[in-house]
C-alpha cells in the first residue's frame, strides 16, 4: 500500500485525501498511470473482499455458478440476516426462520462450502455489524451486496454497496469498475456530550445534503471531532451515508479504531496499521485547507450539535429536537407514539445498547410506565451475548421490551407488526436507517421517524412524539413529575466481548466433491438461464409499461417483506415488479394500461402479456430512480420479463450499474422536461444503437395515438466495456465466454 500511495502522489502531484490514498492503492493495474477526473473517469479496482447478505447472495451465487470458476478469487462471506421475520421474539422467530427457509439456507451453505466462502448462519448477526467485528480493516477495500456496506468505513475501509452481478464479477476474479468519485469533506470540531450521539451527525448531514446530495461522491470525515468518536459511532455515520446517496463514507485510522480492533481480538491488524499510520489518514495539508482538496466541505461543531429526529417518509427531513414538537403539531403528524425500535445494522453496538439501557433503567428506578411498544434488535451474536452477560437485556425486559433475533427484521420490512387498525394514521420511531413509506411494516399510514437509540428509548417511554427529554418532564405512576437524566454508556465492555457460538461455518478445504442441489419444483430457488444478446438493431415499436411519478425506490420496484422468500427464484419474485410505483396517468399503484387489450391491470401481469406477444417495453421514471437498498432484483426482474429500456430523469448510482450489468438500456432525458411529452398510448423507438458509443446521445421517437410524431435526445453513461455488456445481453455472458 505504501509504495502505491507514494507512486500516486508523484502522478497526482499534490497531497492526497484518505479516500484517494485507498482508491489509488487498489487500482486493478497496480500503477496510477494517469490522474483520474472525479465524477467522470471509470476506473477498475481490485477489492480485498466481498460480503453478501442472504437475500442477494442467492442470486449472486446462482450467477457465480454460471461463471465456471472452481473457487472464489477473493475472500468472500455470506450472512443470513434478511430472511428472519420479527414476530414474537428472538428464540421463536429464529426457529421459525430455520424451518421456513431451510431450503435456502442449505443451498447457501452448500455453495459456500463448495466454492470457498465463509458462511454466517441464521442468528449470527447482521452482515454489517459482523463485518465490522471480524473483517473490516483500515486502508482496505470491500464491496458488499447491500447498500449499507459503507458501515465498515468506521474502521477506515472503503466499503461500497453493489449489486450481485458486481459481486459475481469480483468473486470470479475480474476487476470491479467504479466512476472515480467526487469528494465531500465533513470537518467535525468540538466534542459531543449529553443526549447527542454519533447518529445525530449523519442525521444533520442528511438534512444538509438530502437523499441525493452525496450521489457520485465519497464522504470523508476528519477533524478533532472525528477523532473523539468511537469506532462504532463512526460506523453508524458511515452506514447512513447510503441515505444521502453517497458511494461510501470513511473516517481515518486513529486511537479509537485501534482500541476497537484490539477489543475485537484483532491486535495483529492494529499492529500492522500502526506501522503505516500516516497512510491511513489524509495528508496534513488536506485537512489544513480542505476547500482546496474536496469538491464540497461541510463543517459541524459537535459541541453545539443537537439531537435530531428525521422524517417522516424520507431520511433527509431533519429536525433538531428543539424544533421537532412544533413540527409534529404544524404538520398534524400523529403525536401518539405506538412503537419505538432500536438496534439494526446502524445502531446496535455495545455503546448504543448501554446508553439506551441506562434510560430504561431510569424508567424502572423512577417508576415510569413505558407508554409505547419497544423492541431491541441486536446486531450480532457477539454483541447480544455480551450485553446479556452484562445484564442489559434484562433491563429492557423490565420496561416491557422485546428482544428480537440478531437480524434485519423490522428495518427491512420483516416485521409482523401487531396493530388493531392498519388503516389508522400512526407514528413509530426507530434507530434504523430508512423510513420510506411502507418500509418497516408495509403500512402507508405509518409515519416512521429516525433518531438515535437514546432518543428512541426516551420517546418510547413517554409515548409522545412531542416529548423533548432535554427539557420536559414525565409524570410517573405515583403522580410525580420526573426528568430523565442524560444517557450514560460504555464504548466497549469492561470485561471484554464474549460469545459461545458466533455462528460461523468455514468452507471445505477442497469443495470439488461438494454437491449443490436445486429442486426444479422449488418455489424459492431457480437456476438461471442466460439473458439473450442484443439483436443488433435499434429498438422499434416499444410500448410504455409505466410512467412512474415521483419517488421510485428499489422498494417500489422490487418490494422486500414477504417477497424476500423468492429472492432465489427470478420468475416468482418478478410478480412484485414495480407494484409500488405510482402510475403518472392514474395516480394509482400496480395498475397500468395493457395496450393489447385496452384494460388496466397489475404491472407484472401486463408485462408478462407483452413478453408473451414478443413486444418490448419501456419504463419511464422521475429523479433518482432506483434509490434505496441495492436490490439487484430491481434490475433483473424487468430484464427477465422483457422490459428493454429504463428512461428516467436521473438514476441512483447502484441501480444504474445493476441495470447495465443485466444488459438493460438505462438512459436519461437530456432535457428533463421531455418527461412530460410521453403519453400513455405512445409507441416508442430508440434510435442510434447501431452506432452506440460512449458520450454519444441516442434518440427517442414518440409515435402518438393521434398520428403525430416527436423526438428528443437522451443521454447515457455507458463506457466501451459497458456497451459490450449491453451487446452481449449481460456482463455475465462475457464472463462465461471468457471475454472479460
Amino acid at each position: 500500500m505504501e509504495s502505491r500511495i507514494e507512486a500516486a502522489k508523484k502522478v497526482v502531484g499534490k497531497p492526497l485525501t484518505l479516500t484517494e490514498k485507498i482508491l489509488y492503492s487498489h487500482l486493478w493495474n497496480g500503477n496510477p498511470e494517469e490522474v483520474y477526473t472525479r465524477g467522470t473517469s471509470y476506473v477498475d479496482f481490485a477489492p480485498d473482499r466481498v460480503a453478501m447478505q442472504d437475500a442477494t447472495a442467492q442470486m449472486a451465487l446462482l450467477q457465480f455458478m454460471q461463471a465456471g470458476r472452481p473457487q472464489v478469487a477473493v475472500p468472500s462471506t455470506v450472512h443470513c440476516d434478511h430472511l428472519i421475520q420479527a414476530k414474537i421474539g428472538a428464540t421463536e422467530d429464529l426457529a421459525i426462520a430455520n424451518n421456513t427457509n431451510k431450503e435456502v439456507y442449505d443451498f447457501l451453505s452448500s455453495v459456500c462450502n463448495k466454492y470457498g466462502l465463509g458462511f454466517w448462519k441464521p442468528g449470527a448477526g447482521i452482515i454489517h455489524q459482523v463485518v465490522l467485528e471480524n473483517y473490516a480493516f483500515p486502508g482496505g477495500m470491500m464491496i458488499g451486496t447491500d447498500s449499507h456496506t459503507p458501515n465498515a468505513g468506521g474502521l477506515g475501509m472503503i466499503a461500497i454497496g453493489v449489486g450481485g452481478a458486481d459481486a459475481c464479477d469480483v468473486m470470479a476474479g475480474f476487476a470491479w469498475e467504479l466512476k472515480f468519485p467526487k469528494l465531500i469533506g465533513v470537518k467535525l470540531t468540538g466534542k459531543m456530550s449529553g443526549w447527542t450521539a454519533a447518529k445525530d451527525v449523519i442525521l444533520k448531514v442528511a438534512g444538509v445534503l438530502t437523499v441525493k446530495g452525496g450521489t457520485g461522491c465519497i464522504v470523508e470525515y476528519f477533524g478533532e471531532g472525528a477523532r473523539s468518536l468511537s469506532a462504532t459511532g463512526k460506523a453508524t455515520i458511515c452506514n447512513m451515508g447510503a441515505e444521502i446517496g453517497a458511494t461510501t463514507s470513511i473516517f481515518g485510522y486513529d486511537e479509537k479504531a485501534e482500541d476497537y480492533l484490539r477489543g475485537t481480538s484483532r491486535g495483529d491488524i492494529a499492529d500492522l496499521a500502526n506501522q503505516v499510520k500516516a497512510h491511513l489518514t489524509g495528508d496534513d495539508e488536506v485537512y489544513a485547507n480542505p476547500e482546496q482538496y474536496f469538491d464540497q466541505v461541510i463543517e459541524i461543531n459537535l459541541s453545539e450539535l443537537e439531537p435530531h429526529i428525521n422524517g417522516p417518509f424520507t431520511p433527509d427531513l431533519a429536525w433538531p429536537i428543539s424544533k421537532f414538537a412544533a413540527a409534529v403539531k404544524e404538520h398534524n403528524w400523529p403525536a401518539k407514539l405506538e412503537v419505538g425500535l432500536i438496534g439494526s445494522c446502524t445502531n446496535s453496538s455495545y455503546e448504543d445498547i448501554t446508553r439506551a439501557a441506562s434510560l430504561a433503567q431510569q424508567a424502572v428506578d423512577k417508576d415510569l410506565l413505558t407508554k409505547a411498544e419497544y423492541t431491541v434488535t441486536p446486531g450480532s451474536e457477539l454483541v447480544r451475548y455480551t450485553v446479556e452477560r452484562d445484564g442489559y437485556l434484562d433491563t429492557f425486559e423490565k420496561i416491557g421490551g422485546v428482544v428480537l433475533a440478531n437480524a434485519c427484521g423490522p428495518c427491512i420490512g420483516q416485521w409482523a407488526r401487531h396493530t388493531d387498525d392498519p388503516a389508522r394514521r400512526n407514528s413509530i420511531i426507530t434507530s434504523f436507517n430508512r423510513n420510506f413509506a411502507k418500509r418497516n411494516d408495509g403500512n402507508p399510514n405509518t409515519h416512521a421517524f429516525v433518531a438515535s437509540p437514546e432518543i428512541v428509548t426516551a420517546l418510547a417511554i413517554a409515548g409522545d412524539l412531542t416529548f423533548n427529554p432535554l427539557t420536559d418532564t414525565l409524570v410517573n405512576q405515583k403522580g410525580e413529575s420526573v426528568r430523565l437524566d442524560e444517557p450514560q454508556g460504555l464504548e466497549m465492555p469492561i470485561k471484554g466481548y464474549a460469545v459461545e457460538d458466533a455462528g460461523y461455518q468455514a468452507p471445505a478445504e477442497d469443495g470439488s466433491e461438494v454437491s449443490v442441489i436445486v429442486d426444479e419444483a422449488s418455489s424459492r430457488l431457480q437456476l438461471l438461464a442466460p439473458f439473450p444478446a442484443w439483436e443488433g438493431t435499434d429498438l422499434k415499436g416499444l410500448r410504455l409499461l409505466i410512467k412512474a411519478k415521483g419517488k421510485c425506490t428499489t422498494d417500489h420496484i422490487s418490494m422486500a417483506g414477504p417477497w424476500l422468500k423468492f429472492r432465489g427464484h427470478i420468475d416468482n419474485i418478478s410478480n412484485n415488479m414495480l407494484i409500488g410505483a405510482v402510475n403518472y396517468f392514474t395516480e394509482q399503484t400496480d395498475s397500468v394500461k395493457n395496450q393489447l387489450t385496452g384494460e388496466y391491470g397489475p404491472v407484472p401481469a401486463t408485462q408478462r402479456a407483452y413478453k408473451a406477444a414478443n413486444i418490448g417495453t419501456i419504463v419511464v421514471g422521475d429523479e433518482n430512480y432506483g434509490e434505496g437498498s441495492s436490490r439487484e432484483h430491481a434490475a433483473m426482474e424487468p430484464r427477465h420479463l422483457g422490459v428493454r429500456v429504463i428512461l428516467v430523469k436521473s438514476f441512483a448510482r447502484i441501480h444504474e450499474t445493476n441495470l447495465k450489468k443485466q444488459g438493460m438500456l438505462g438512459i436519461t432525458f437530456a432535457d428533463p422536461a421531455d418527461y412530460n411529452k410521453i403519453h400513455e398510448n405512445d409507441v416508442i423507438d430508440i434510435e442510434g444503437l447501431t452506432s452506440f458509443a460512449p458520450g454519444k446521445q441516442l434518440k427517442v421517437v414518440l409515435h402518438h395515438e393521434d398520428g403525430k410524431t416527436e423526438s428528443f435526445a437522451v443521454n447515457h453513461t455507458y463506457n466501451e466495456q459497458q456497451i459490450e455488456w449491453f451487446k452481449a445481453g449481460a456482463a455475465l455472458n462475457l464472463i462465461r465466454m471468457n471475454k472479460i
